[in-house]
């Protein structure tokens, strides 16, 4: 008697969350590799956190606006020779991030070879609805073990902005040790490299 296999069908949503069996972590080479050869492409939700391809979280509309308003607001205070993106790689030691703004020399930006690395960039910044959790812990974690300068989080349901600066850099557990909130009626510094450059009312950038 032959029994014909069946196609075994994919795990429903509530199952297999979390991988119950081990499972491997990528490195950033292994990473691009798969984007040079078309396994990945610029329109796949996945970015690269601490060797795992992580869903993006789906952007609703007042995460697009302030974006836009970061973006906008920076391109105005910052001095010539520096360049403002939205949503573009940042090449780490383990990990390649698309922080919602970033903020780097513009030489850098404009290198067709490479993206800018933890010692080009100056500034990063995530807008968080539904990432909140994700933009407090991970990134967060990712950005201080990097040792990028300077983490905004624009916390849209509590409306007001974090500020966190001097990262451990590499460490048992990366963070910054300097944390300082700015609510609607407050103005955000601009740090670049030590240097503040200017302000930034959170009223006009907050929906």
């Amino acid at each position: 008697m032959f029994v014909t296999a069946q196609p075994i069908s994919p795990p429903a949503a509530d199952e297999g969350a979390v991988p119950t069996e081990p499972i491997y972590r990528l490195t950033v080479a292994q990473y691009h590799a798969m984007a040079d050869h078309g396994i990945l492409d610029e329109d796949d939700p996945v970015e690269l956190l601490e060797g795992w391809l992580v869903r993006k979280m789906t952007k609703h509309p007042p995460h697009s606006i302030v974006t836009r308003r970061v973006r906008q607001a920076l391109e105005r205070v910052l001095p010539e020779g520096w360049y403002v993106d939205s949503q573009e790689p940042i090449t780490l030691s383990d990990s390649e991030p698309e922080p919602d703004v970033r903020v780097a020399p513009a030489e850098v930006a404009d290198d067709p070879k490479r993206h800018p690395g933890p010692q080009d960039v100056a500034l990063v910044v995530e807008v968080a609805d539904t990432s909140l959790w994700r933009d407090r812990g991970t990134k967060k974690r990712v950005y201080a073990r990097a040792g990028i300068p300077v983490y905004w989080i624009a916390n849209l349901p509590e409306r007001r902005f974090e500020v966190y600066t001097d990262p451990t850099g590499p460490a048992k557990r990366p963070d910054y040790r300097h944390h300082q909130e700015y609510g609607p009626h407050d103005e955000i510094p601009v740090v670049l490299n030590g240097v503040e450059v200017g302000h930034l009312p959170a009223r006009e950038l907050l929906p």
